[in-house]
């Protein structure tokens, strides 16, 4: 249970770097360096055509494949290591209250729409959040709830300016 309230906060962390910009009242950094190792299944993956990966969508249950639904389109792609993380939030999903299973669902839908590297970055961010201190992990929280406090215009006055779109050049 206390892995799935983790995977909620990266998730809300990571639906937070999507959908916004990084608030200025986090002092904590959690930008990730640009060059980051490549993890060994991207890796493999890089060299040469994409194995699939078991299980395959039809071989979970309807139970899993509904729970698991926003992942569809992304399912074959996952290295098994992945699946097998989303399969055991799908066992536990019915041993939640019907609000977890909402907000769950939710944060599910956020990471299927984030793109690859926006899911790199949240991963890394959970990992430096979870060897965090106790300490310092309870000052994030505070953070963001500060940060979730704010009302939307707030939130934007805090988004860096939006950048131009790059002029074409004429032949």
């Amino acid at each position: 249970m206390v892995r799935i309230a983790w995977l909620v906060v990266a998730l809300g962390l990571a639906g937070a770097v999507a959908a916004q910009p990084t608030p200025s009242v986090q002092s904590a950094p959690t930008a990730v360096p640009a060059k980051a190792a490549t993890p060994p299944a991207k890796a493999a993956a890089a060299k040469g055509p994409a194995r699939a990966t078991r299980p395959a969508w039809a071989e979970l249950t309807a139970e899993q494949q509904q729970v698991l639904s926003p992942l569809k389109p992304d399912w074959d792609s996952l290295d098994s290591a992945r699946k097998r993380k989303w399969i055991g939030i799908a066992k536990r999903y019915s041993k939640l209250a019907p609000p977890e299973q909402e907000r769950v669902q939710k944060r599910m839908q956020d990471w299927a729409r984030l793109t690859p590297e926006q899911r790199r970055v949240a991963r890394e961010s959970y990992k430096s959040i979870a060897k965090a201190p106790p300490d310092k992990r309870a000052n994030l929280r505070a953070q963001w709830a500060q940060y979730q406090a704010l009302s939307p215009k707030e939130r934007q006055s805090l988004a860096p300016p939006a950048k131009p779109a790059p002029k074409k050049k004429k032949p």
